[in-house]
């Protein structure tokens, strides 16, 4: 994981050599499984029940929360162009973290087949939810962009305000920590290849490890004691 000036990269590069180890929606018994505690802790609850008109509890937003959310939900509806400068240097960037002593040739190449790319373009793939690469090994990229929409899915982070009580948590912690999207890809990334290696996963098993990651993301965001993501029992996984 590198940190590049209030963003995140997460890398996982994979060798053969590896020894290996160890989008489903929430329901509504999964929204109210959740410590209450969490409602006291800068949540306002409009609706405990639910109510005919609306299958999901619903959930205010203080004027910072609002904010952020805002801003995070532009962050989300920003396409990739290739003609933006900005852009380019993102590019580059996951390029030299990944693959610090190879020097990237050119933003379209074929070098970009090595991170887990389908072609030499990255734009083409990056919403594409399907990769093409050997068994063994799960598809990095292609995993890096479903990982991103399964975020945005999990945390209901296209509505106005959050229907579910794993939103509404994250957009506690977002209101405290304007990255926290970003360490929170970083350990979902983590968390997913730990799956992947407790669960001897090959290619074919690559739908199941992102619903079992997005599973235990969610049991870990309701818990009771949890303030900051980095109180996350899987943030441990940054470190390793």
């Amino acid at each position: 994981m590198e940190d590049r000036g209030g963003s995140f990269v997460a890398v996982r590069r994979i060798s053969q050599g590896l020894d290996r180890g160890n989008a489903c929606h929430s329901t509504s018994a999964e929204v109210v499984a959740g410590s209450a505690a969490w409602l006291g802790r800068g949540l306002s609850c409009v609706c405990a029940q639910r109510r005919e008109s609306d299958a999901r509890p619903s959930f205010d937003l203080t004027p910072a929360q609002e904010e952020c959310l805002q801003k995070l939900q532009s962050r989300i509806d920003v396409a990739y162009d290739s003609s933006i400068p900005e852009h380019q240097e993102a590019l580059r960037a996951l390029w030299n973290a990944a693959f610090p002593d190879e020097e990237l040739q050119d933003l379209i190449s074929e070098q970009w087949k090595e991170m887990g790319w389908q072609g030499k373009d990255p734009s083409t793939d990056f919403r594409k939810q399907e990769g093409d690469r050997s068994m063994w090994e799960y598809p990095f990229a292609v995993a890096g962009v479903n990982i991103t929409f399964m975020l945005v899915q999990m945390l209901d982070l296209e509505a106005v305000k959050p229907r579910t009580l794993v939103g509404a948590i994250f957009l506690k912690l977002l209101s405290e920590n304007e990255s926290a999207f970003d360490l929170l890809y970083c350990i979902t990334f983590k968390l997913m290849d730990h799956q992947w290696l407790a669960m001897h996963a090959s290619y074919m098993d690559f739908n199941a490890v992102m619903k079992s990651t997005r599973r235990q993301l969610e049991r870990e965001l309701l818990l009771e004691d949890i303030a900051r993501l980095e109180e996350l029992p899987s943030y441990g996984l940054l470190k390793r």
